[in-house]
């Protein structure tokens, strides 16, 4: 049984330590609920939730849109994209929202300086309209190919 689509799942990734669990873990379980939501029951357009440990040791998962939570020092793969990803918004060098354009339009990455600047990066990903944004651009209609 399938249970992801590389093209419209959206993988939530978290970091693999107690910490990041105990933190970051609920913030992604909301964003989760939210994608869910907009999904509006369409098959594949959901969240699923991953340890950034998953995430890096199945290359598959690359190919998902993503969205990494958490900081830099508890989460490998914000970590690697905070290093590649423009930032497109930043409240008092406290709460950073780095998304792709182009080649990497399907990755985000929401972290703060602490548990803090991280929820409030989450917030306003969906409060400002980054998340629809975002959903928009991976759940586009895609034309059938004639036969």
């Amino acid at each position: 049984m399938k249970l992801l689509d590389r093209d419209e799942t959206i993988l939530l990734v978290t970091g693999s330590s107690e910490a990041a669990g105990q933190k970051d873990a609920p913030l992604a379980v909301w964003l989760r609920e939210e994608i869910d939501r907009r999904g509006s029951g369409v098959p594949f357009r959901r969240g699923l939730m991953v340890e950034d440990s998953a995430y890096v040791g199945t290359p598959s998962f690359h190919e998902n849109p993503t969205i990494a939570i958490g900081g830099p020092g508890s989460n490998a793969v914000v970590q690697h994209l905070s290093d590649v990803l423009p930032t497109v918004w930043a409240r008092e060098d406290k709460s950073f929202i780095q998304m792709g354009v182009e080649g990497r339009g399907r990755q985000v990455a929401l972290w703060g300086m602490d548990a803090d600047g991280t929820r409030g990066a989450v917030e306003a990903f969906v409060e400002e309209g980054m998340l629809d944004a975002l959903l928009e651009r991976v759940w586009s209609f895609k034309p059938l190919v004639n036969a």
